[in-house]
């Protein structure tokens, strides 16, 4: 155990304090992680203080700037391969950082405080590595620790602090599909007690499919050391980007194998499209069932429909366009040699807007609620003519959105010894304000119809049809040229403070015990500012502010087993709690209820090696989301009767696995990282449906990865040549479509390779990296019908000079 331990948020606002002279302190300060030889050994993510991770009574993943530069990695979607249970989300209309860690929802922070959420589609936006330089993830509830938390856990990106010792990088890349950027890394001391840093980025690419992305980023910081026991930082980050949406990727035709006695459509023939005996649903010629039938390919209703290198979106689909404010002051205070108090206040706000399109629903066959082919979820006919490949019920959405926050931590830690076991106690104290602003307006093609109450059509979509998907004409025009309709138009409010103890023990080198509780209290405001009639008359007009509020406590207990110094055991039990829905309505204060929760239950073993150059954990895991609602079929809406409950609580969403990771630096050649999970995440909210404990959309079962790294003197030059080697393994994902004819659906699993050529000097780096090196064809997410097709074989070249 180190002489003083500071907090991961403390660690990750100091700089290199080693860099002032001896006169200044006479105290030993460790930066962001200490490290032994070259792999991390220390976090504080799980215990707000450096912990060594063989102590460590939590699940915790590091991944350090070696191995992010060393692949070439400049965003946090790329990073997840590094990561075991930390995957893409299904369902999320290609937005953002939408990941999930064990199946479930994540908090994103920034050296531990808001860096927005993985809110649906919506405050969503794409978080680039360009100022940090590492990422640590905590697996499960955070005891309050973080402020309002998801149920899978903490990702945390640690940023890049001033140093007191010059540093300036200057770095170009260049890239397939037009892509470069070129970024500036500036560091040093100003005083002998003020330090700054600068680190701004601009990037451009039109992107493979020409999914184009645009990005423009600044981050500043200025430090001042006051004298060895105190400091401050103040750091600003503004981030301004475009970048393309693609909401459907390739889509899965709706052909429903159910509806025709199992059969898949690789079997069937256009006798076993029978018409709607009732005469119903949409009624087809014995020519135009067959011409069904030889248009269905045999993994139709299965698997994405194949597209090739084209994409489906419409021009009036427009980039999400988002910018990010960030401003935040860190004080870091040692009142004592034993106690120690840091403290954070940050503003945050961040705004989007965007249009895209719903989906490409593809209708083959499918008998729906009883109806073979009902409209308008059937095959287009027009004029008596048969377009087995058009798309009906098609939306736009346009999107304006805003989200301002403001947030304040303190943690104060003391640090004491009772006999021969050492101590630290931290009371912890959060504040956290989100203010939300969003409109939406939608429009749809001609199968759109809304009718009033005496049945007359109030509306109907003017969009025309999209005859063939494959090769799609699109509409004419701008968005607001089609009569949109205001379809969300709401204010929402939520606060939440919290106040937590933990106490953290250190038992004759041999036991880590940890007890965490915390109290924290939601409250959640809902104004509704109207919408038009046409769409829903009943929620026109706007209505008063109404809120809801929740608090309780939440735990943690945690104990570690260390046997021997490169042997550990740890067990964990946590218990979390967060806002049910953050973007959700609040109908006034009789809807008062407890607020989603989340239990995690962990059991693991590290293990180190080769002198401290290897660590590796692996983990059994239990963690859901519980207390999620769902409405009770015995409930009459015309008749309410009090002893009835309208809604039920008891819902959850649970996910059990076992992950493996692995980071070891063999030698001076030889480096390897390895990770991989089995999961089985399930969506067990409500009982009164048939997907009942269904797979959670786009939650692999095993993922899987590596990536080994090979340095030696070749061709005489005067440096080492560094090359690297990567796979990746993703199992089969969900589509759980059974609203939309496919309850079958899924998302292929796929392996693909990357290497990685480098050469670095005192002052020169040379890098190209080269992924999917077999251009093999994959999806790399699964969308809400479909997948995301990865990108085919490319190359990116980077070259940096240190100033």
């Amino acid at each position: 155990m180190t002489t003083h331990k500071l907090s991961l948020i403390t660690l990750a606002c100091l700089t290199a304090f080693n860099a002032i002279s001896a006169e200044q302190t006479d105290l030993e300060h460790i930066t962001v992680y200490q490290k032994q030889n070259q792999v991390v050994l220390n976090s504080g993510l799980a215990t707000k203080s450096d912990m060594s991770l063989m102590e460590t009574p939590a699940p915790i993943v590091v991944v350090d700037q070696e191995l992010i530069n060393s692949q070439g990695v400049d965003n946090l979607q790329d990073l997840t391969r590094n990561i075991s249970g930390v995957t893409q989300a299904g369902n999320n209309y290609g937005i953002g950082d939408n990941l999930v860690i064990r199946g479930l929802g994540a908090n994103y922070t920034y050296d531990g405080m808001y860096g927005g959420a993985g809110l649906g589609n919506t405050f969503n936006p794409t978080r680039s590595l360009t100022n940090v330089e590492a990422v640590e993830v905590l697996k499960g509830p955070a005891t309050g620790l973080y402020g309002m938390g998801s149920a899978g856990g903490v990702i945390n990106l640690i940023e890049k602090k001033p140093q007191f010792t010059e540093q300036h990088n200057v770095q170009a890349e260049i890239g397939q599909w037009n892509t470069y950027s070129l970024s500036i890394d500036s560091t040093n001391a100003i005083t002998e007690n003020l330090a700054y840093r600068v680190n701004a980025k601009t990037a451009r690419s039109d992107g493979y499919r020409d999914l184009k992305d645009d990005r423009d980023e600044i981050y500043g910081a200025l430090k001042y050391v006051f004298n060895d026991r105190q400091n401050i930082m103040i750091s600003a980050a503004y981030i301004k980007d475009a970048i393309a949406v693609d909401s459907i990727g390739h889509p899965i035709r709706i052909y429903n194998a159910q509806s025709v006695n199992g059969k898949t459509a690789g079997q069937v023939t256009g006798d076993d499209l029978v018409n709607d005996p009732t005469s119903a649903g949409l009624q087809l010629s014995d020519a135009q069932r067959q011409q069904l039938a030889n248009s269905l390919a045999a993994n139709d209703g299965l698997t994405p429909y194949k597209f090739g290198h084209r994409g489906i979106i419409s021009p009036m689909a427009k980039d999400n366009e988002g910018e990010e404010l960030r401003f935040k002051l860190t004080h870091n205070y040692y009142l004592t040699d034993d106690l120690f108090l840091n403290q954070q206040l940050q503003y945050r706000n961040y705004e989007s807007s965007f249009s895209r399109q719903t989906g490409a629903y593809n209708y083959v066959y499918w008998n729906r609620r009883g109806v073979i082919n009902a409209d308008p979820r059937a095959p287009l006919v027009v004029d008596d003519v048969l377009y087995p490949f058009a798309a009906r019920r098609q939306e736009f959405r346009q999107v304006q959105a805003d989200e301002k926050s403001w947030q304040y931590f303190a943690d104060l830690r003391y640090d004491f010894s009772l006999g021969d076991i050492e101590n630290e106690f931290l009371i912890n104290a959060n504040y956290e304000d989100r203010d939300i602003r969003f409109t939406q307006y939608s429009i749809w093609d001609k199968d759109y119809i809304l009718k009033d109450k005496n049945g007359d059509v109030a509306y109907q979509g003017s969009l025309p049809y999209i005859l063939d998907i494959r090769t799609p004409v699109w509409s004419d025009g701008q968005f607001s040229d089609y009569d949109p309709l205001k379809t969300s138009n709401y204010s929402k409010k939520v606060q939440a403070w919290g106040l937590g103890l933990q106490h953290v023990a250190y038992i004759n080198d041999t036991f880590t015990t940890r007890i965490g509780v915390a109290y924290n209290e939601i409250t959640q405001k809902y104004e509704h500012l109207g919408i038009d009639a046409r769409y829903r008359a009943s929620a026109a007009a706007a209505t008063p502010e109404a809120s809801t509020s929740d608090n309780g406590l939440t735990y943690n207990l945690g104990a570690t087993y260390k046997p021997t110094d490169d042997l550990s055991i740890f067990i964990n039990h946590s218990k979390g709690r967060t806002a049910y829905s953050v973007l959700g309505s609040v109908k006034g204060n009789e809807a008062d209820r407890d607020d989603a929760q989340s239990l995690s239950t962990d059991l693991g073993i590290r293990v180190k090696a080769f002198d401290d150059q290897l660590l590796a954990s692996l983990v059994v895991f239990d963690t859901a989301r519980t207390n999620l609602e769902y409405s009770n079929p015995a409930y009459d809406d015309t008749k309410p009767d009090p002893s009835i409950p309208k809604n039920y609580f008891d819902g959850e969403e649970k996910t059990r696995g076992v992950e493996l990771d692995l980071n070891a630096y063999l030698n001076d050649q030889w480096k390897v990282n390895i990770n991989g999970v089995y999961q089985d995440a399930r969506d067990q909210k409500n009982p009164n449906v048939s997907t009942f404990a269904a797979r959670q959309k786009g939650v692999p079962y095993v993922t899987a990865s590596s990536w080994l790294t090979y340095s030696a003197q070749w061709f005489e030059l005067a440096q080492p040549l560094k090359l690297s080697a990567g796979v990746k393994y993703v199992d089969d994902r969900s589509t759980n479509a059974s609203s939309f004819g496919i309850p079958d659906g899924y998302v292929p699993s796929y392996t693909i390779y990357d290497a990685a050529l480098s050469y670095n000097t005192d002052k020169w780096g040379l890098q190209l990296n080269l992924n999917n090196l077999f251009n093999k064809v994959y999806y790399s997410k699964a969308m809400f019908l479909g997948g995301m097709p990865g990108e085919e074989r490319n190359a990116k070249l980077t070259l940096s000079y240190k100033l």
